[in-house]
């Protein structure tokens, strides 16, 4: 091979690699809005190569629809649900093929619950989660205390000297506030939940914020049960929010600049679910805004908290090597010192219907990008999923219509998917495309072309061997999910809590089965239409 070959075969390898670190940021940069995985995996998703990113576990999928029910029936027969006096559910499903166990505590509340002003304390909550209790955390907390009580008494006078013009004041307070946090620090034992969970085997210790709910789990040796009682129970007991809070004010608000402000495509999506809604809270970040996330106090997350993270608003599912009798046994030991508070009542404004076609653009220096949204009902929806099943038919895999057409035959895009959910799926949500331009092409010749294929959804009936194919692939998909202890644990919560019963996510499987050519044809009809479209145009600024 010449040099000149070389250069070229380099080019062309270099090109390849941005392209896949673009896509994989748009993806990963979803997700995280969405809160369907843990932040700290994000960095791994954007810049792992392919080969190395995480798969799916091999799981033996059923070959013939006659063989799920078994399989069904046996998760049934294995699973035990109770529910605690003071409120708080539990589901456990057993599992005894490895001596492990794997916990989710799920907390129904998420960035649609926060106060105006308030965004982001969702999220800051699940963060201070980490930083101990009363006992964890803390070489002695009784002089801690004092120290974390004028931190804040600081922090509020330094706000309102700022806000008074006394910039001598404003020095003076700082520099005592530093010396303060610096003696705090010295009392904090970094991590200590962390390195506790770790020296005893456990292992995935983390949690998510999403726009309806906070998860947090990990996974542990099956002998090691009541330390996980003991330790989960004590971090929603006695929670010491206020260590740490400032410092971790500054890793949200970095958090924020890195996925959002510094991140072009992080400021479309942004504008675009803001364009999309009007007054549902899905039109705002989980993160929070700038300013939100500046002003919050630690009284705010402590209100926060004390006001969803009550016994009937947390839902927790263990799924591994247990005894059922045993755990909840446990259960009532540790987790039945919570006392009962009454859940509240959720205020979320209901968004009108949209009417016209909503547009937003932005020129950033940055690789164009398309987005196109739709609105739709809720998860609890009896069209719920056929929407799941038409977003895989338009966009997933290489074998779906997306991708075969605008990126392998007509070469507009690099790339071409799309979701339901968006930004989540409790309430009514978003059916989101989006595609990242072909050098040479437009947004608006991508746009025409994606367009295309989604009307053609409601004049043509999707022939049966491409429905079934689709249909295959998706119930092998929740299988697959449901293999892994975390998966299930996560997937029965879901359906519980949103849905009002763990035993709606079995009934997918046959409404999977049952969806039809005329299904989907209906539905994109009533959904696909000018006046329920949201578009969001990313254009490439030069310089």
């Amino acid at each position: 091979m010449n040099q000149h070959s070389r250069s070229i075969g380099d080019l062309s390898h270099q090109v390849s690699v941005m392209l896949r670190r673009l896509l994989a940021m748009l993806t990963a940069l979803i997700i995280f809005w969405c809160g369907l995985i843990p932040e700290v995996a994000l960095a791994q998703i954007q810049t792992a190569p392919p080969s190395q990113r995480t798969q799916p576990s091999k799981t033996e999928i059923p070959p013939a629809p006659s063989s799920i029910q078994p399989y069904l029936d046996r998760v049934i027969k294995q699973l035990t649900e109770f529910r605690l006096e003071n409120g708080m559910k539990f589901i456990v499903l057993e599992r005894h093929q490895a001596p492990v166990v794997s916990f989710l505590t799920y907390a129904d509340v998420g960035g649609v619950d926060e106060p105006d002003k308030k965004t982001g304390v969702a999220h800051f909550l699940e963060h201070l989660a980490f930083k101990g209790t009363t006992r964890i955390g803390t070489k002695d907390y009784k002089a801690e205390k004092p120290l974390l009580d004028r931190l804040e008494q600081l922090d509020a006078q330094i706000k309102t000297a700022k806000a008074n013009g006394k910039k001598d004041e404003v020095v003076r307070l700082q520099a005592e506030f530093q010396q303060v946090e610096s003696q705090a620090a010295k009392l904090v034992k970094p991590n200590e939940m962390g390195q506790i969970v770790e020296q005893a085997g456990g292992v995935g210790l983390n949690a998510n914020t999403s726009t309806e709910a906070t998860r947090y789990f990990y996974s542990f040796p099956a002998n090691k049960l009541e330390l996980w009682m003991s330790l989960e129970s004590e971090r929603f007991l006695t929670p010491v929010i206020r260590r740490e809070f400032y410092k971790e004010k500054d890793v949200i608000l970095e958090e924020r600049r890195m996925r959002i402000e510094n991140s072009p495509i992080g400021l479309m999506v942004e504008k675009f679910i803001d364009t999309a809604y009007k007054v549902h809270p899905y039109r705002r970040p989980v993160i929070g805004y700038d300013e939100d996330i500046r002003n919050l106090t630690p009284e705010d997350v402590q209100k926060f908290f004390n006001t969803h993270y009550v016994p009937s608003n947390i839902a927790i599912a263990i799924v591994g090597d247990v005894n059922p009798t045993e755990v909840k046994k446990l259960a009532q030991t540790y987790f039945g010192r919570f006392q009962a508070k009454p859940k509240a009542v959720a205020k979320i404004l209901v968004e009108p219907q949209q009417k016209q076609t909503r547009e937003v653009t932005l020129q950033l220096p940055s690789q164009p990008w398309y987005l196109e949204g739709y609105h739709r009902p809720a998860v609890t929806h009896p069209d719920d999923v056929i929407y799941e099943i038409i977003g895989s038919l338009l966009s997933n895999g290489r074998t779906s219509r997306l991708y075969k057409s605008l990126v392998e035959k007509q070469r507009l895009a690099l790339n071409a998917q799309g979701f339901s959910g968006f930004p989540g799926d409790k309430y009514p949500n978003l059916m989101l495309f989006y595609a990242l331009t072909a050098p040479g092409r437009t947004v608006d010749e991508l746009a025409l072309a994606l367009r295309q294929e989604i009307d053609s959804l409601k004049t043509e009936p999707v022939a049966a061997d491409e429905l079934q194919r689709v249909k295959t692939q998706a119930r092998a998909g929740l299988l697959r999910t449901l293999d892994s202890n975390t998966g299930m644990a996560q997937q029965l919560l879901e359906f519980e809590v949103k849905t009002g019963s763990w035993q709606n996510l079995f009934k997918q499987l046959d409404e999977i089965a049952a969806v039809t050519p005329a299904d989907i044809q209906r539905v994109a009809k009533q959904t696909f239409t000018p006046e329920n479209r949201t578009i969001g145009k990313l254009l490439s600024k030069q310089g």
